[in-house]
Order: C-alpha cells, then structure tokens, then sequence
C-alpha cells in the first residue's frame, strides 16, 4: 500500500494575489471539493509580514493539504498528501488562471507504507 504525495511548484505568479487570502482559501475549497478530501478542522492561515505572503494548512481525514506563497518571489507551493488514491488534477491550468503563474511543476512521489524490499 502507497500514500501519493503532489508537490506543485508555481511561478511567475501575480503577486497580488499571493497576498489575498480569499483567493487562497477558495483554491483549498476547489481542491477540496474537486478530490474528495476530508477536512478533519478549518484550514489555519498565517499571515507574514510584508513582503511576506500565507501559509496555509489543513489537516485531512487523508493526511494535509498546505500552501506557501512567496509574492516578493513571485511563487506559489502546494503539498497535498494522501494516503488514499485520488484522480490526478489539472494544476498547471488553475494555478495560471487564478495566480497568474507563468510556469508550473508538478511532481508526483509514491510513498510506500511498510518496509520496502532490498535495494537491488
């Protein structure tokens, strides 16, 4: 059994909106609602100083989704962590309509549960 781990990387990202934390919560509710997943308490959200942007997390039935945002560098990072399977989602095409980003990465990690067997 395998947990999967995304890791999004976005930028290029208009830096205003990294600092609004509406925009913010609405992106953890689509990627709520959109995934199934099952918040076990409200996102929390920590504001830093300017430059600073959010960092925002909330724990899942699942596992967590988190955010990091970085307007003085114009990027945006997601982590989302699940421990069970989920269909594979279109970030690269919300994070450019709704940050602006120029560029996405996106990464995908199986995270076996267990002992893995010997290296080869």
């Amino acid at each position: 059994m395998t947990g999967r781990e995304w890791i999004v990387d976005a930028y290029g990202c208009l830096p205003d909106t990294l600092k609004d934390r509406d925009r913010l919560e609405r992106l953890f509710q689509r990627l709520i609602d959109v995934l199934d997943l099952h918040p076990v308490a409200p996102p929390l959200w920590h504001a830093f100083p300017q430059p600073g942007g959010y960092t925002g997390f909330v724990m899942l039935s699942e596992s967590h989704l988190a955010c990091h945002t970085f307007p003085e560098h114009g990027s945006l990072c997601l982590n989302l962590f699940s421990c069970r399977p989920r269909p594979e989602f279109n970030y690269v095409f919300l994070l450019t309509r709704e940050f602006g980003a120029e560029s996405v990465r996106v990464r995908r990690i199986e995270r076996p549960y267990g002992v893995l067997p010997p290296a080869a």
